[in-house]
């Protein structure tokens, strides 16, 4: 089959794609900057790829007219607290009336489990992007899940980062909510057996795994599974806004996501509907199962995606393209460059800069400037890095963004998400057998020009050590 996958380059669409192709299938991946595909050669050499942006007009965007079915997988929770719904639900008509031109058959569409009456701000919008799909010129099968637990998912860096940095928890009541996790593979599963399968068209499916568990419990599954104990205490005083600060400072999660998590949190999310378990003879990981098998990705560096590489998590709000060429004026820099002799272990240094590798000189000072951003609600150095030393255009980098990372002219550029009063590039380059290093700063106002200057005694000494100590082989 031919299969048109949007979302490709997010969380679930990285990890769907290798198992479309494994299938036999061809597949068309729809993103809005092909350059942000973060897949090796290999893979993209077996794949189609268009450059379509579901919020804008579609008559502008264009797919293969003989697709035969579509994974929808585009969600922008974590662009917003305010507008995000709004935007889904665009993006979904406009989805619409894209397909009509096709061929398409069938389209699968992973949304939220929804048995509340009254529903969180997400999952209403899920709601609304199933109702607004069933009214395309195609047949929809929808498949409902809760927390999704694998590397690199959300939920899981969220539940991580909680448990290894607090062995005693004052929480909120929320953490007393039942849900029903589910394993990353088991919702690749689900979603690849229903492509195709007639007996599923039409219809919504809720999928989960076997364990029903409050959050709480969640917690103390993790810390089980992971060796150790944690104690957690629950009280009645924490406003969502409180919670939401409370996740932000304490773990991975941006301040947007935060609030539209805890806002669902609220909700018990729990699978009532198993047809399509029995139907397709499907047997789920339990919850401790899954995190056992996050942790053996992760031992492995076998992360393909995580949450944290979304462009909506940071500052960029363009395409890539906007911020690669460096300005020339109006700017402050600094600049310097080392000889080197063995340029292809200098090169891996450099592809290995940041996240548990640190950034080669005055890691404790990049962790308070992390700490500094997260304060005034930038990113800080919670996001670290997808892989320990792959990376692709768009990736998170701590608190930069990987805007260029060209093997062949031995280059890496990175943008700035930090919270400064201008903005900011940090350059690698290998040309000719020297290492050259540069930081540029683009200050707004006065106010820009007096924070460049006040951090230059930094910049003195750590742009010139970290230099040397990336030359070193």
């Amino acid at each position: 089959m031919k299969i048109l996958l949007t979302g490709a380059n997010g969380y679930i669409g990285m990890r769907i794609l290798p198992k479309l192709l494994d299938m036999g299938h061809s597949v068309v991946c729809a993103v809005r900057d092909e350059k942000r595909l973060s897949v090796d050669a290999k893979i993209r050499s077996k794949i189609d790829i268009v450059e379509i942006d579901f919020l804008d007009d579609p008559e502008k965007q264009q797919v293969p007219k003989d697709i035969d079915a579509a994974y929808y997988l585009i969600h922008s929770m974590t662009s917003s607290v305010t507008d995000f719904d709004e935007k889904e639900a665009q993006a979904a008509k406009n989805f619409n009336m894209i397909l009509e031109n096709t061929q398409c058959q069938q389209v699968i569409y992973l949304s939220g489990i929804v048995n509340d009456k009254e529903l969180s701000k997400h999952l209403s919008s899920r709601k609304n992007v199933e109702e607004i799909l069933y009214k395309g010129p195609f047949d929809v099968t929808v498949l409902r899940a809760g927390i999704i637990v694998g590397s690199g998912s959300s939920s899981f860096e969220i539940i991580r980062d909680l448990c290894e940095k607090l062995p005693i928890m004052i929480t909120p009541k929320w953490v007393l909510t039942k849900t029903q996790p589910i394993a990353i593979r088991d919702v690749i599963q689900f979603l690849t057996e229903v492509l195709g399968n007639k007996e599923t068209y039409g219809q919504s499916f809720d999928i989960g795994g076997p364990d029903i568990l409050t959050y709480k419990d969640m917690l103390h599954g993790y810390a089980k599974v992971r060796g150790f104990k944690n104690w957690i205490f629950t009280v009645p005083v924490m406003t969502p806004k409180l919670s939401s600060y409370w996740l932000y400072f304490v773990t991975s999660t941006s301040y947007k996501l935060a609030m539209n998590l805890v806002d669902s949190m609220k909700m018990e999310v729990i699978a009532e509907d198993n047809r399509l378990q029995k139907m397709l003879g499907i047997e789920t990981h339990s919850y401790e199962e899954a995190i056992d098998l996050a942790f053996k990705k992760i031992e492995q560096n076998l992360v393909i995606s995580s949450w944290k590489d979304s462009i909506a998590s940071g500052r960029i709000k363009k395409d890539l393209e906007d911020y690669i060429q460096v300005p020339k004026y109006g700017v402050l820099q600094d600049k310097k460059s080392t000889p080197i002799q063995n340029e292809k272990e200098v090169f891996k240094n450099i592809w290995r800069i940041g996240g548990a590798n640190g950034w080669y000189y005055g890691n404790w000072l990049w962790k308070i400037r992390g700490f500094l951003d997260k304060l005034v609600g930038g990113p800080g150095l919670r996001r670290g890095r997808t892989h320990p030393d792959k990376i692709f255009p768009g990736d998170a980098l701590d608190f930069w963004r990987v805007l260029l990372a060209d093997k062949k002219s031995k280059r890496l550029l990175l943008f700035a998400e930090m919270k400064t009063p201008g903005e900011a590039w940090l350059e690698f380059k290998i040309e000719d057998g020297v290492l050259y290093q540069t930081a540029t700063f683009r200050p707004k106002g006065l106010l820009g020009r007096l924070y460049w200057y006040s951090v230059l005694p930094f910049h003195l000494f750590i742009f010139g050590n970290m230099i040397r100590n990336i030359a070193k082989v």
